[in-house]
């Protein structure tokens, strides 16, 4: 038998500080004896003082209010009345990465600033995908950095997949062409691509991706099929101000949620699930390969709730 953590313990202890000060913040408001417009301006505050943003907490208390308003609340009913306010906020986002690309290869190009985790999230997301059976190849598409391509190179031979590389200050673009071609040689299922991530000229990043597209456009029109912007949940609301830039900059079309390991910024996951609608693909709680899963909306509101 194995004493390894199984994903639901390694959520709640991803979680642990984001659900610790939702229920401590619950804890205080649960005094009076029925939900009424003084308790329930007390829940709306403890759900934007946990990051669940003003536009998700206001819903909620919406919610709450049409539900239960005048009635009796234990503690236990008013974080179960969270955690399902909190799935219906989260189910419709929640869509996994899905192989379904034909020509094959599917392309991901992965974006997000630096030190967001972009490159070991492409092992994890390369990981998931091997698990299903799929053959996946990386593209070192961010030629900016040499660390970036040493550290995507480490990766590929860790996990065996293969990579096409150029040199530091290389070519984005010209790596990516030759990628594709190799991967439809192949008939490889997955192509994955790193991307710069220097934020500081947007421009320039504008222009390098635009030129990407355009090469992958010249092979297959469809590509890329999916623009995945990874994000550090420890950021808490710098990370939703990625979204807007990103979503100009790169025409993102899903997201994946990173380093929710201990943080107490967890509820970002909420408010970018409220304010930008945008899929959440996946979200990971550590740094080995097996810590990133498909986001599973309703586990992850149990967790942020406090419920077991």
């Amino acid at each position: 038998m194995s004493d390894k953590p199984s994903w639901t313990e390694r959520l709640f202890g991803g979680f642990r500080k984001t659900s610790e000060k939702l229920t401590s913040n619950l804890t205080e408001v649960v005094g009076t004896a029925k939900l009424d417009d003084a308790t329930l301006d007390d829940v709306e505050d403890a759900l934007i003082l946990s990051d669940l943003g003003p536009s998700a907490a206001a819903r909620i208390r919406e919610r709450l209010r049409e539900k239960r308003f005048g009635l009796e609340i234990s503690e236990a009913e008013l974080k179960e009345a969270v955690a399902e306010e909190i799935a219906a906020i989260l189910r419709p986002v929640a869509k996994p990465l899905e192989i379904t690309a034909f020509p094959r290869p599917q392309v991901l190009l992965v974006i997000g600033v630096n030190g967001s985790g972009k490159t070991t999230t492409i092992a994890k997301l390369a990981h998931l995908f091997q698990e299903d059976d799929y053959a996946v190849m990386l593209a070192a598409g961010d030629t900016f950095r040499a660390a970036a391509i040493g550290q995507l190179q480490t990766w590929a031979d860790r996990i065996d997949v293969p990579i096409v590389r150029g040199p530091e200050g290389g070519d984005p673009a010209s790596i990516v062409f030759d990628a594709v071609k190799q991967a439809t040689d192949i008939g490889t299922d997955v192509l994955i691509v790193d991307t710069a991530g220097r934020l500081q000229n947007k421009r320039e990043l504008m222009d390098e991706l635009a030129k990407i597209r355009k090469v992958l456009g010249r092979l297959n029109p469809e590509a890329p099929h999916d623009v995945v912007l990874v994000l550090d949940a420890t950021n808490g609301q710098n990370a939703l101000s990625q979204i807007d830039v990103f979503k100009e900059v790169a025409g993102v079309t899903g997201l994946v949620m990173t380093k929710l390991d201990g943080t107490a910024r967890g509820g970002v996951l909420v408010q970018a699930a409220e304010q930008y609608g945008l899929p959440i693909h996946a979200i990971g709680v550590g740094e080995k390969i097996d810590d990133l899963r498909p986001f599973d909306p309703d586990l992850v509101a149990r967790v942020i709730a406090g419920m077991a």
